[in-house]
């Protein structure tokens, strides 16, 4: 039995369109984003509504394909036929967009989108390391800013920038609590579960009260773990997800794990703890702690990308995974040449079963996938018995 909040976090999509709309018509500023790596702490400090926008479904991606290539990432294809259809009432109620430049994809579609919302395009540089990069990202961050500046007749100060820093880390810091909740063995949390509090955050209009539901999420589940109350048995297979970001409506891999008897202990991926792992130093001049913050985030359109490695590893130990499993959206080609890394660092470095799935939104393929994952299943199960 799941714990009763998440019924409430469920229900954060219908409450926060009805928000969004009263927000809009009270004259609330909303500025739309697609990417772990905007920072939401500029669009605060410029008094707007930061929100995540749709983009995890199938259902808009026949009407997408009518203008991009159907060879194209599915998260791009729902993207942008959530944006042309209006059924994302995030996107129709956003004043602005933020887009990045992570992958080539996204680039060109962004483009497109261009001609429905003012849009500001922050370029990112193509490695996170060193001070050029780091120089480099900073210059974008303050672009955003005279962007927002200019489009709302607003200034961003030093001390809104500090508040807005203050309550994203707060926010970071009750999901990273929640994440870490799984770390005990056996997990109090199934994956679907923590995916959705994870993903769903991300519309929520009153960053407040999103936080205070995740602290009363967390209670519960503690004072179920008191009472002996687990979400999978001790014997089931702890498996650590990585790669491409899914949602609501993409999550058929998570599901096919759990309901072969997986307990999907961590989420490394974009709408998993990637995002969550570094705070923004509250010390530090904020335009530079918030360019250190967001450089540092592991995605693979960076070269190198070690700090990924880096994370799976922390993750893999702290949460006693069983094996590894790598998502990769079809024509992700960042992703997908990364697997084999990934790969080639789980089995070597860290002796851990690993598979990587290459999908996409549609159900075409989850008889596939049911037994693929059967199949991985019983490998952990072999090699668990050979150790």
């Amino acid at each position: 039995m799941r714990p009763k909040i998440m019924e409430e976090v469920e229900a954060l999509r219908g409450v926060n369109s009805a928000k969004i709309k009263e927000a809009h018509e009270a004259g609330k500023k909303v500025v739309g984003m697609y990417c772990v790596f905007s920072p939401s702490e500029i669009a605060l400090a410029a008094g707007a509504i930061p929100v995540s926008l749709c983009g995890t479904t199938q259902e808009p991606i026949e009407e997408a394909e009518k203008v991009l290539p159907r060879n194209l990432c599915p998260l791009i294809k729902s993207s942008y036929g959530f944006a042309i259809t209006d059924k994302c009432p995030y996107f129709y109620f956003s004043d602005v967009l933020l887009a990045e430049t992570t992958c080539d994809g996204k680039k060109k579609m962004y483009e497109l989108m261009a001609e429905i919302k003012p849009m500001h395009v922050m370029s990112l540089p193509q490695t996170a390391e060193g001070e050029d990069a780091l120089e480099m990202w900073k210059n974008e961050i303050v672009k955003f800013i005279n962007f927002l500046e200019e489009q709302f007749d607003v200034e961003i100060t030093e001390e809104k920038l500090r508040d807005a820093i203050k309550l994203m880390n707060r926010e970071r810091d009750a999901m990273k609590r929640l994440h870490k909740l799984n770390a005990h063995k056996p997990a109090p949390l199934s994956g679907m579960d923590m995916m959705l509090a994870q993903w769903l955050k991300g519309f929520n209009v009153e960053k407040e009260a999103g936080i205070d539901l995740i602290e009363r999420l967390i209670k519960e589940v503690e004072e179920r773990m008191e009472q002996g109350i687990y979400a999978f048995d001790e014997k089931a297979p702890r498996i650590l997800l990585t790669g491409c970001p899914i949602g609501a409506g993409s999550e058929k891999v998570l599901k096919a794990l759990e309901e072969a008897g997986a307990s999907v202990v961590a989420l490394e991926n974009c709408t998993g703890y990637k995002g969550l792992d570094v705070m923004v130093d509250e010390e530090k001049d904020p335009i530079t702690a918030l360019a250190e913050k967001y450089l540092a985030t592991p995605c693979s359109c960076m070269t190198p990308n070690n700090r990924r490695l880096d994370l799976i590893k922390r993750l893999a130990e702290e949460y006693q995974v069983d094996g590894v499993v790598d998502l990769t959206w079809q024509a992700c080609h960042t992703y997908n040449i990364e697997s084999y890394t990934v790969k080639k660092f789980v089995q070597e470095e860290l002796n851990l079963p690993f598979m990587q799935i290459e999908t996409d939104y549609s159900d075409s393929d989850t008889g596939q996938v049911k037994v693929r994952v059967e199949a991985f299943l019983e490998t952990i199960e072999v090699s668990a018995v050979a150790n």
